[in-house]
């Protein structure tokens, strides 16, 4: 491949996610001169197509910490596994502090859920869907466990050929 289409393809891919800030968060360090600010972001982006990744990154200016997380989060975009609208069956995962229940939905119920769950169904192309928080409400555990959770999934061909059937 030359370089001109690895450049093609980089920004094809680049311009079919969507992006979405989760979380920002700003932290001082209090200096001889006074008080030193920096932040952190968590970012989020997915096609609404089975596709979506998260990213987190540290920088001292909030503009660059959102660039360097959408660069992480487009690093780490993964597959997930559906059924139909909904997700294959109900799951508890644990993260930390963080324990998240997800169940499937009939069509139509839509996303039922908190905001950074929701936002990371959404952005994931799952239309139907219940989800609880049962533990902390740590904004980069909920991403981890979310994640955690939406690996997890097997479809019934897959679970028939671990069983041998």
């Amino acid at each position: 491949m030359s370089r001109t289409n690895q450049k093609q393809t980089k920004e094809e891919t680049s311009t079919e996610f969507e992006e979405k800030v989760l979380f920002i968060n700003r932290c001082s360090k209090v200096l001889k001169g006074g008080r030193k600010f920096s932040f952190s972001a968590l970012i989020l982006v997915g096609d609404r197509k089975g596709n979506v990744g998260y990213g987190f990154a540290k920088a001292n200016e909030l503009a660059d910490s959102i660039r360097k997380g959408v660069d992480s989060a487009k690093k780490n975009v993964k597959a997930i596994k559906m059924k139909g609208t909904t997700i294959p069956h109900e799951i508890l995962v644990r993260w930390d502090g963080a324990v998240l229940l997800l169940k499937p939905a009939h069509k139509g119920t839509g996303i039922i859920a908190g905001s950074k769950v929701r936002a990371i169904l959404e952005l994931a192309g799952i239309k139907d869907v219940v989800a609880k928080s049962l533990g902390c409400s740590n904004p980069i555990n909920l991403v981890h466990a979310t994640f955690k959770a939406l690996s997890l999934f097997r479809n019934k061909e897959e679970c028939l050929a671990m069983r041998g059937v």
